[in-house]
């Protein structure tokens, strides 16, 4: 079952591998059943390995050895958020978490069915290098520009760390880097919240708006806007928000303080992209269930080695709005109404473009790299913003203090008197200032 050979301008290492594989298979298993001796198995998985490693490397082997340059600067960056805010752990969503672990396995994985594809004959090698390596580029753009968002956002947490500020959501203090399954319930949760002390609230959501969970028909109609609108990587809101979802305005949240756009690409200004989201035409559920059904049908048809009929036509109305990355900023801008929006960008940022953007009102931070100080002008920026929210402190409370404020609401609602703790906390201080010297007692019985 011998392959087509690639023109010789393509010969390369990963093509050598590949006629090793393709000999050794010939050789154990010419009907391609994948079925081996323990011993030919291990010789199989080996080449496979050294196959797709070959081939990942020769695509983008310069790109790899940034990668990992990058990850270790954003889990440095955790290391010492996680230490400053006192946060019990880190969670990611599984496509970057695997991304981070090993970059070069995790890219493995993308081209795994390419790979048993060219190794069937279903493709040839010309069109497994296309597929594949348009597959592995993809994934790995996506987690660099991941990785710098989230590098951007820690750092963030960070500087305000150094303010005195603390984390208060999550309760169980998780830096947190996904948003699945978070809307389950009808809302959009922050990321995080901080308290600064002294100054107030500031709630970070990540990547949002998202889809939230529906069940029929109308659930689906009311949701959808959450399906289309656009997602600006960081919106930031003035105090304690815990669900930003509006449905009935347009875009379907509440509208943000700020908005944080990241950018790692050198020269991002002249990148193109596809906007199909906005544009789409609603489903019904229906047609939501029948889609997710033929897909799966197709997966099937296609693992099992048997043709489906052909499905009865349904003209798909594709319309796609092409613009560059400057245009897709300024319509976040145009679109949420912050009423600030920053721009942090990796590298140097050309004059025109920082003016452009400035007569737009989007303040651009460049030639940020991996420095966080380069963000003070957000950094102060947020902090102001903290001040704007209403003026409440974070009192932290030991738990025996806490059981005597328990003991204190109970035998007050007893007497059939309506308060919330803030307000039995005030009365108590004001009792403690007009009993001074009964206070001092109790302060120095307790010490």
């Amino acid at each position: 079952m011998r392959m087509k050979r690639l023109n010789p301008i393509m010969e390369s290492q990963w093509i050598k591998l590949y006629d090793k594989l393709i000999k050794f298979l010939d050789k154990k298993d010419p009907e391609r059943k994948f079925k081996f001796s323990e011993s030919n198995r291990i010789k199989f998985e080996k080449l496979r390995e050294e196959f797709r490693s070959s081939f990942i490397r020769s695509e983008i082997g310069r790109e790899l050895v940034t990668a990992r340059i990058w990850v270790d600067r954003l889990k440095t960056m955790i290391s010492k958020t996680e230490e400053k805010l006192k946060l019990s752990s880190t969670t990611y969503s599984k496509e970057l978490k695997s991304f981070i672990e090993d970059p070069l396995s995790h890219l493995k994985k993308k081209i795994f069915f390419y790979t048993y594809d060219l190794l069937r004959g279903k493709i040839t090698p010309e069109e497994f290098k296309y597929t594949a390596a348009a597959a592995i580029k993809t994934s790995l753009r996506t987690n660099m520009r991941s990785i710098y968002q989230c590098w951007v956002y820690t750092s963030i947490l960070y500087e305000l760390a150094h303010l005195r500020a603390r984390m208060i959501y999550p309760e169980h203090r998780v830096l947190t880097f996904e948003r699945a399954g978070k809307q389950k319930l009808g809302t959009i949760p922050p990321s995080c919240i901080l308290y600064l002390e002294g100054r107030g609230f500031i709630s970070f959501f990540l990547e949002a708006p998202r889809p939230l969970g529906w069940e029929g028909d109308r659930d689906l109609r009311r949701v959808w806007a959450l399906y289309t609108t656009m997602r600006p990587d960081i919106l930031v809101y003035s105090g304690k928000v815990l669900n930003i979802a509006n449905l009935e305005s347009n875009p379907p949240i509440i509208r943000p303080d700020v908005i944080i756009e990241c950018k790692e690409l050198k020269e991002w200004w002249y990148r193109i992209r596809d906007m199909r989201g906005h544009l789409a035409k609603p489903l019904t559920a229906e047609e939501w269930r029948s889609m997710w059904i033929e897909g799966l049908w197709d997966g099937l048809a296609d693992i099992l080695g048997v043709e489906r009929k052909e499905r009865g036509g349904r003209v798909k109305n594709k319309r796609t709005l092409r613009l560059r990355d400057i245009q897709i900023v300024t319509l976040y801008r145009t679109l949420f109404k912050p009423k600030k929006m920053f721009l942090v960008s990796r590298t140097r940022v050309p004059r025109q473009i920082k003016s452009y953007l400035k007569e737009r009102q989007i303040e651009v931070i460049d030639a940020v790299g991996f420095k966080s100080s380069a963000l003070k002008p957000l950094i102060s920026y947020l902090v102001n913003l903290a001040n704007q929210s209403p003026n409440i402190e974070l009192v932290e409370l030991k738990k025996e203090y806490l059981d005597l404020l328990d003991k204190l609401m109970n035998r007050i609602s007893d007497r059939g008197i309506t308060m919330d703790r803030g307000s039995v906390i005030g009365c108590s201080l004001m009792l403690a200032l007009r009993r001074f010297e009964d206070f001092l007692q109790v302060i120095k019985d307790s010490s």
